[in-house]
């Protein structure tokens, strides 16, 4: 049954991810139940989009946040200076050019990431999300079997020469303080969202390895989930303008 919004618009953009929201200019003074409607859309359809955000700043992107859930810094990296939870991420440093769920390698990682484009580039940047609620169903039923009693372990300390694409000496200078202390964790390869119930794959490039398979046969493994993640139907593209917003 679809959600009946009231107080925002809600426009789709892909079949199974991603919807632009309208009718919103988002601050820390939204009305509880605006707030509401902006986390249900969020549930619906796994990563929103706000276009002409352009009176957000570090203050306000933060104070907002807190309207969704309780700010996380990262464990490891600087955030920008000034600000209490904000990273910078700009094509000369850090950013991911490869599949990630953000920080899963803590315990307890984050419910979601808020994006904010201040400078975008006329062509190209655009940033890809993945929909793994339906890449778990896409999954045949022996694999959903499988998916369901693997677990595995997650790590910051990841080959990042083979899987991040920056410049050596920006490279070496993110490694310095991302791996300035090494996190490890193991979480189960299913998760169940603690709002909806859906069944989601937790996968990307902070996957080590699965719970008692051997480095070979955790990369196959890997690999294959991975794939029905990365399917075209399960991911959105958007491409940035300042001022945009992604959640």
């Amino acid at each position: 049954m679809a959600y009946e919004y009231k107080h925002i618009q809600v426009q789709p953009i892909g079949g199974r991810i991603g919807a632009e929201i309208q009718g919103v200019k988002l601050s820390a003074d939204l009305a509880d139940e605006v707030v509401n409607e902006i986390n249900q859309a969020l549930l619906q359809h796994k990563a929103i989009f706000f276009k002409d955000q352009q009176h957000l700043d570090d203050v306000a992107q933060e104070a907002f946040a807190a309207r969704l859930c309780t700010p996380l810094n990262h464990p490891t990296v600087p955030v920008k200076g000034g600000s209490a939870h904000i990273l910078e991420i700009d094509s000369r440093g850090a950013r991911a050019d490869s599949w990630h769920t953000d920080i899963s390698f803590i315990d307890a990682y984050p419910k979601v990431s808020i994006l904010r484009s201040v400078v975008a580039p006329a062509v190209g940047g655009n940033t890809v999300w993945a929909n793994t609620t339906a890449a778990y169903n896409d999954l045949p039923e022996e694999l959903k079997t499988l998916a369901d009693s693997l677990r595995a372990i997650h790590s910051n300390n990841f080959d990042y020469a083979a899987k991040v694409s920056v410049p050596k000496e920006a490279l070496e200078k993110y490694k310095n303080y991302f791996n300035s202390t090494e996190y490890e964790t193991e979480h189960p390869l299913v998760r169940v969202h603690p709002e909806t119930g859906e069944k989601t794959l937790l996968l990307g490039h902070f996957f080590k390895s699965f719970v008692g398979y051997g480095s070979s046969e955790s990369r196959r493994l890997f690999d294959l989930f991975q794939s029905y993640v990365e399917k075209l139907e399960n991911i959105v593209s958007w491409r940035w303008s300042a001022g945009d917003v992604a959640i």
